[in-house]
């Protein structure tokens, strides 16, 4: 039997909850169960135990941690694991190390050296980690 409002052609206002949700529930199950039967139809292919210690050639980083890809390849483990820490701890006390008042960059020649260099330093590792 039909209600009024659908013989008049006007649109019937069903509750949210239940109606929606249990329609939503048996969708994502069903969903699941088609991901189980295809996972266990076509399971995943075993290639061989990775290897912490050796990164594969053709895995490569985004280009913004390059310099460190390149960094932790060319230097012992232990280096290239506990420089980026240090370096970032340096560059959270650097405005308390740094205790110059002038602040014109032709009177502080080491920090615009040590600047320079560093940017250096990390365009060439980029470059040489994008070559690689």
């Amino acid at each position: 039997m039909q209600d009024k409002n659908e013989e008049k052609g006007e649109k019937v206002n069903m509750p949210w909850f239940p109606n929606f949700v249990i329609s939503e529930v048996v969708v994502t199950y069903i969903l699941l169960g088609l991901l189980i039967v295809f996972a266990s139809i076509f399971p995943a292919g075993l290639e061989e135990r990775p290897d912490p210690l050796r990164t594969p050639p053709h895995i490569k980083p985004e280009w913004y941690f390059l310099f460190l890809y390149q960094f932790v390849k060319k230097v012992p483990a232990l280096v290239g694991v506990s420089a980026p820490f240090v370096g970032i701890f340096l560059l959270i006390l650097l405005p308390f190390l740094d205790r110059n008042a002038e602040r014109h960059p032709r009177k502080r020649v080491v920090a615009m050296a040590l600047g320079t260099v560093a940017g250096i330093a990390l365009l060439g590792l980029t470059v040489w980690g994008y070559l690689s």
